[in-house]
C-alpha cells in the first residue's frame, strides 16, 4: 500500500495575461505580415544571386582587366563563390532580424516599430541609391507599407495599450 505523497497543489493556470491584452488591431496584423514579406522577397533575391554567378565572375573578370589584369581565373572564381555566400549569408541574417523584429511589433513592442522604420529607411536608402530589381522595390513597398500601418491611430492605441500594462 503506498501512500502519494502530499505536495501543495499548484495553482490552476489562469489566461490574466490573455484577459487583460488589448486586443490586436488590423493595422498591426497588416504590418506584421508586411515585415515578413519584405524579408522572404529579400531572402528569395538572395538566393536568386546563387544563379548569377558566372555574371558576378564576368564583371570580377572585366574590373580586374581594368586595373591591369593580376587575377588568376581561379582568384577570380573563388571571390565570385565568395561573393555569392556573403550576399545570401547577409539576406538570411536581415530576414531573421526582420522577422524578429516583425514578432516583437506584433507584440506591442515601440521599440521594435522604430527598429523598423529604420531598417526600412536603409532599405528605401539603399534601393535609390544604387542598382536595384523589381524584388528590391517590392520588398522596401512592403517595408513602407508595414511602417505606414505600425504608425496608424489604432496601432498607436495598440502600442500605448500593451506599454500601460508593463
Amino acid at each position: 500500500m503506498s501512500e502519494s505523497p502530499n505536495y501543495p497543489q499548484s495553482p490552476a493556470p489562469t489566461s490574466m495575461d490573455q484577459a487583460t491584452a488589448p486586443p490586436r488591431p488590423r493595422t498591426i496584423e497588416g504590418a506584421f505580415w508586411a515585415f515578413i514579406v519584405a524579408p522572404v522577397i529579400g531572402l528569395i533575391g538572395g538566393l536568386l544571386i546563387l544563379g548569377n554567378r558566372d555574371k558576378i565572375a564576368a564583371t570580377l573578370r572585366d574590373a580586374d582587366r581594368q586595373r591591369g589584369g593580376t587575377l588568376t581565373d581561379a582568384q577570380i572564381d573563388q571571390t565570385a563563390n565568395v561573393t555569392m555566400i556573403t550576399a545570401v549569408v547577409i539576406a538570411v541574417l536581415i530576414a531573421a532580424l526582420y522577422l524578429l523584429f516583425a514578432f516583437k511589433l506584433r507584440a506591442g513592442r515601440n521599440w521594435a516599430r522604430i527598429v523598423l522604420t529604420v531598417l526600412a529607411g536603409l532599405q528605401l536608402f539603399s534601393v535609390l541609391t544604387g542598382e536595384s530589381t523589381i524584388g528590391s522595390y517590392l520588398a522596401v513597398l512592403a517595408a513602407v507599407v508595414g511602417v505606414v500601418l505600425s504608425f496608424t491611430g489604432p496601432s498607436n492605441a495598440y502600442i500605448a495599450a500593451v506599454k500601460g500594462r508593463h
